[in-house]
Parts: C-alpha cells; sequence; structure tokens
C-alpha cells in the first residue's frame, strides 16, 4: 500500500511520512489512514487536481513536501512537547486544516467536518508568492489556499466545496483573507 501512487508522481509512503515530526519519531507513529476507504480518493483528488499540475509546470526536482496527510498517531505526536526544548514538535488543527482528509474519532466523525485533503509544499528556488500567482492563474480547484511568506511552504486543500479562499498573513498571524 505504501508505494502506491496517489498520482503522477507522490506515493502514499511519501505523503504520509514526509513531516520532520515522523522523521524523528518513525519507530512510534503509524503514519497511515485508518479510514482508507474515504481517505485516499481524497488524497487522490488532492495530487490529482493541485500537486501534478505544479509538478508538471516547476519539475518533481523542485516539489518540497513538508506535510502532507496526518494521522491520529501523528496528530498526538504534533501535540506532544519535545523533552529537550519543552516545544510541541508541531501544530495541528484537524477541525479545519483538512491534513487528516476523512479520518474519524472514536466516535465515528469526521475530525474536520470540511472533507477533502491538504497538503504543505515549496517549490524550490522559487518564491512562495509566485508559486500562488500560478496557482491562482491556473484557476486550480482549491478550497483554501494559505501563504504565509515568500521563503514559506504554502498550505493548499482541495475538496468538494472548491471555495477558492485565498489566504495570507500579516506580521502578528493574523489572517486576512483575499477574494478571488
Amino acid at each position: 500500500m505504501t508505494t502506491q501512487l496517489l498520482g503522477r508522481y507522490l506515493t502514499l509512503d511519501e505523503f504520509c511520512t514526509c513531516t520532520r515530526t515522523y522523521r524523528k519519531y518513525a519507530d512510534q507513529i503509524d503514519p497511515y489512514p485508518s479510514n482508507s476507504d474515504e481517505t485516499l480518493p481524497a488524497l487522490e483528488a488532492l495530487c490529482r487536481h493541485i500537486v501534478d499540475p505544479v509538478i508538471d509546470e516547476f519539475g518533481r526536482d523542485r516539489f518540497l513536501l513538508t506535510y502532507g496527510f496526518c494521522s491520529v498517531e501523528l496528530k498526538r505526536w504534533l501535540a506532544k512537547k519535545d523533552p529537550v526544548t519543552g516545544k510541541k514538535h508541531g501544530i495541528a488543527t484537524p477541525s479545519v486544516d483538512q491534513h487528516m482528509a476523512h479520518e474519524v474519532n472514536r466516535n465515528g466523525r469526521y475530525y474536520c467536518d470540511r472533507l477533502g485533503a491538504a497538503c504543505d509544499f515549496r517549490v524550490l528556488d522559487l518564491p512562495s508568492d509566485v508559486l500562488v500567482d500560478w496557482i491562482v492563474a491556473q484557476k486550480l480547484p482549491f478550497d483554501s489556499l494559505y501563504f504565509y511568506g515568500a521563503h514559506r511552504p504554502i498550505h493548499v486543500s482541495r475538496g468538494p466545496q472548491h471555495k477558492r479562499y485565498l489566504w495570507a498573513f500579516a506580521a502578528k498571524g493574523t489572517p486576512i483573507r483575499f477574494k478571488l
């Protein structure tokens, strides 16, 4: 299952194991979907409609996936504090960011009511604002696109709503929505 292609380029393994937290604690985290019947089609759609066109344009060798699918176990690890630094391993906001795709909690409810999937990525040697401009100009069918700065990865989600909301963040982290 882990070598399964989600689109033309990325495997499920790449999509589930790309975070620093996973790489640091790989022997303690199951990174794969537990609701694969629903989650895999959402990840495939994200790759087919967003990731593949980006890689087609800018090249596989320049594409850097920094955060793909978030499993239940990865979510728990992201919330834990590093014993050395005292800081959380990462940020997980599963109720809004779609990184958990169609995974369900122990009560049988989706972690995120906005179904779909999300990932964060960069194109090496390309400012992220140029990447965002290209995605918008191509009219790729995203739900939300978060721009954090020219030299940081972008967050892109895709699901049934196709809202095409573009968000940027002010210096203090305040989100600003742009209409497309």
